[in-house]
């Protein structure tokens, strides 16, 4: 019997004013998730929230419009993840497309500069831009724009992350995040709180006929907004849901940049279907995957290009470095599963793993692994470089109600330079300290774990939206489903749970399950496939299964079939 625990989401209210043809079963999902109503589901761009909600942006702006007026050169700090990435390639490609000529940007490299607008990334940028502008870094960039000033360039921070005690002397800084800024979305990612500027910054320029009669369109740059918000797992409340909706719509439409075009190919997915999820896990693991290995560069190049042969070339070599970081991950995974299984039991709350060999790009992904299996905090550390193996870095992921980062603060208040940096989110953040420390980081670690986590929050709970009535498990409704969302962080996929009889089962591959279920109160037999859950055993003959509904495209026809996420024997 599993030790995971299925618990069905209960209603937020009584759905109504629907029209017939939202099936009741949708209706259903979506009060569960706080969407009574018809225009709590309208995703158009006009229900977006104004800019100018948004806290310094008079300041950003007018910098901004000075810059463009005078011809200043301007550089884009970006970041070496997919936010980043995409960040950067809006920022770039939308001040082009509202009169700034002298663009370039510039992404740190992980094992040199560190993480974000630092010192020495600073240095590095030969000749000096009279501006610079981050993309999704620069709050907790003290020491990095205090070196920018010195050098006579002007620094506009966009950023999401939480601040910490000391915020950079920059000329403006645009962040939901900060204190008292008074933008009711909290959830924007980097990427998004750059096309708010853009926007903020469109609207000024037109105020002063900058363009006459014309209005540079960026809803062209929707594409890169939803791409960099899915991947970055920043819950999809309203407002997110109305940007990634626009831009799915976009690539849906073959609107679609040709580097995103060209990655949606690689990862063999339909452009005519494209959904959130797609994104989370085909599109954007490519291009995390050469800021975890390689130079971001290449991802942000592939981003920018308008050649449809120049970014195929390219998305094909993200995805050769996408196979490299599987194999990778894949081996540091093991290498951690051996070292928990080594322990007999896991003892520590707040989890650290550290391992010589392990590569810091992929570090995350470990982390992220872990935790899910064992769910509770976990921290995966590597030299800071190949060069470097006297500095660690660590990735965090944590478990629903633990906040990471506050989590991070507090140890770093308790034992004052023991972290040597750290910043982040409240499900995932990023530090770094001295080797010689880490057994004692992970020893207080542990401890400010132990203290904030109830033991119950200690078990792994599945949210299901209970049973699927019988005969509801149709192509239409599989349909409906898949167009309904967009379903990601916070707003999650439909997740049914039923008993079943097991009908008939084969292996599919070396790791994975086709099996055809019989749903016991009609007798209906339904197609199901479970992935990486063979392991020489036959599933249960009657079984509880957690499942999506979705849709098989074979050969051009399409059929519903169930995605198995958990099974137990009931």
């Amino acid at each position: 019997m599993s030790v995971l625990q299925l618990r069905r989401r209960e209603s937020r209210g009584a759905p109504h004013g629907w029209p017939d043809a939202v099936h009741p079963v949708l209706q259903w999902i979506y009060a569960a998730r706080g969407v009574l109503e018809p225009g709590q589901a309208e995703h158009r761009l006009a229900r977006m929230l104004s800019p100018q909600l948004l806290g310094g942006m008079a300041q950003a702006v007018d910098l901004l419009a000075e810059a463009i007026r005078d011809d200043w050169s301007i550089l884009v700090a970006g970041d070496y993840d997919c936010d980043g990435a995409t960040g950067t390639a809006v920022a770039v490609r939308g001040l082009r497309l509202l009169g700034a000529r002298r663009v370039d940007y510039a992404i740190p490299n992980r094992f040199v500069h560190g993480y974000g607008l630092s010192a020495a990334f600073v240095a590095s940028m030969q000749p000096a831009p009279q501006l610079i502008v981050t993309v999704d870094n620069g709050v907790a960039s003290v020491a990095g724009v205090a070196a920018a000033k010195a050098r006579g360039i002007k620094v506009i921070v966009t950023d999401h992350h939480l601040p910490g005690g000391q915020l950079p002397a920059c000329d403006a800084m645009v962040n939901p995040n900060l204190p008292g800024d008074p933008f009711p979305s909290k959830m924007l990612a980097g990427v998004g709180v750059m096309f708010y500027l853009l926007l903020a910054l469109r609207a000024k320029l037109r105020e002063q006929g900058a363009f006459g009669a014309a209005k540079p369109d960026l809803s062209s740059l929707l594409d890169l907004v939803a791409l960099g918000t899915v991947a970055d797992l920043v819950p999809l409340d309203f407002n997110n849901r109305v940007l990634v909706e626009a831009g799915l719509q976009r690539m849906r439409s073959g609107r679609a940049c040709a580097g995103i075009a060209a990655l949606v190919e690689a990862g063999r997915r339909s452009v005519a279907t494209l959904c959130a999820s797609d994104l989370g896990f085909s599109i954007g693991p490519r291009l995390n995957a050469a800021g975890r290995l390689e130079d971001m560069r290449l991802g942000v190049e592939c981003l920018l290009t308008d050649d449809v042969a120049q970014a195929r070339h390219l998305a094909g070599q993200l995805d050769a470095i996408n196979r490299e970081r599987r194999e990778l991950q894949a081996s540091m995974v093991a290498e951690a599963e051996v070292m928990v299984a080594g322990l007999g039991h896991v003892d520590a709350v707040g989890v650290a793993l550290y391992e010589p060999s392990w590569h810091a790009g992929v570090v995350g992904l470990v982390a992220s692994k872990l935790k899910e299996r064992l769910h509770r905090p976990v921290i995966a550390f590597a030299p800071a470089s190949e060069d470097d193996t006297e500095n660690l870095r660590g990735s965090c992921r944590s478990i629903p109600g633990f906040h990471i980062r506050d989590a991070l603060a507090a140890v770093d208040a308790r034992q004052p330079g023991l972290i040597e940096r750290f910043g982040g989110h409240a499900m995932a953040a990023g530090l770094s300290l001295r080797t010689a420390d880490y057994p004692r980081f992970a020893a207080a670690f542990d401890a400010v774990a132990r203290e904030l986590i109830e033991p119950e929050r200690l078990q792994a709970v599945l949210y299901t939206d209970g049973e699927l009535p019988p005969g509801a498990a149709t192509l239409a409704l599989a349909r409906q489903l898949r167009e309904a969302g967009p379903w990601g962080q916070a707003f999650p996929e439909p997740l049914f749970d039923n008993l079943f009889e097991c009908a008939g089962w084969k292996p599919m591959g070396e790791s994975h399950l086709r099996l055809q279920l019989c749903d016991p109160r009609d007798g209906a037999v339904h197609d199901a496939v479970m992935f990486n859950a063979y392991h020489g055993q036959p599933p249960p003959s009657r079984l509880r299964a957690a499942y999506e509904l979705t849709i098989n495209d074979w050969q051009g026809r399409e059929t519903p079939r169930l995605l198995l996420r958990h099974i137990e024997p009931a």
